[in-house]
């Protein structure tokens, strides 16, 4: 009989690896936003990282440094200023945001690692429905044909980070006409209801949770 004896793990190799997920549902930006602050100011070194999965009503969201003249126009539609990196986006029902709430220190992870995680994580989704992605060192997110399917933004505090990502599954592209999308002219968008892969944004939302604690290690 062989086998093979594993060291157990260090409370520092534990608390790396666990993870909570939540699933808010729809939530509106600034009460999303809020929380995460809130979360972000008063966890502590013991505190477990998180990851939401949630989608949010219509909405434009300019980055800490971004320029508002990137906003063509807006309708109806709210533009709100928050501290995330990054130009201007939208998000709306259908498109799944994924943040990532993690003790960057504790998890020894760079901001330019934890882009990469991401980045990776959405390429794996994707694979899975067939669908051929690739990232952009020059340009953070992720491309099918040079159509920008996810974008990233990210915000780092007390060494953690939040805010994450926003994959487009089924929503209406039309709002992305009133803006340059992260702040390049002309810019195409895709959603991957369009390139084969479901239009259901929970199915998508468990896939892509499973290649995000992958690519986190946990």
């Amino acid at each position: 009989m062989s086998g093979v004896l594993q060291r157990p793990r260090t409370g520092d190799e534990r608390a790396r690896a666990e993870v909570v997920v939540r699933r808010p549902g729809l939530l509106e930006y600034g009460a999303a936003f809020e929380r995460m602050v809130r979360f972000t100011d008063e966890r502590v070194p013991e505190s477990n990282d998180e990851i939401w999965l949630l989608q949010h009503p219509p909405v434009f969201t300019l980055g800490l440094n971004a320029d508002p003249a990137h906003v063509l126009a807006c309708g109806d539609i709210p533009v709100v200023r928050t501290d995330r990196g990054g130009q201007v986006t939208y998000h709306g029902p259908g498109q799944l945001v994924a943040y990532v709430l993690l003790d960057l220190q504790r998890r020894r992870l760079g901001v330019r690692a934890l882009v990469t995680a991401l980045e990776s994580a959405v390429i794996s989704t994707l694979a899975r429905y067939g669908i051929d992605a690739v990232s952009d060192a020059r340009a953070p997110g992720v491309y099918v044909g040079g159509a920008k399917v996810a974008s990233l933004g990210l915000r780092v505090r007390r060494g953690c980070s939040y805010h994450g990502l926003a994959l487009n599954v089924s929503l209406d592209l039309g709002p992305f006409a009133l803006i340059n999308p992260c702040g390049f002219s002309g810019l195409a968008v895709a959603r991957i209801a369009d390139l084969g892969g479901p239009a259901d944004v929970e199915t998508v939302s468990r896939d892509l949770e499973a290649d995000l604690l992958t690519q986190l290690g946990a």
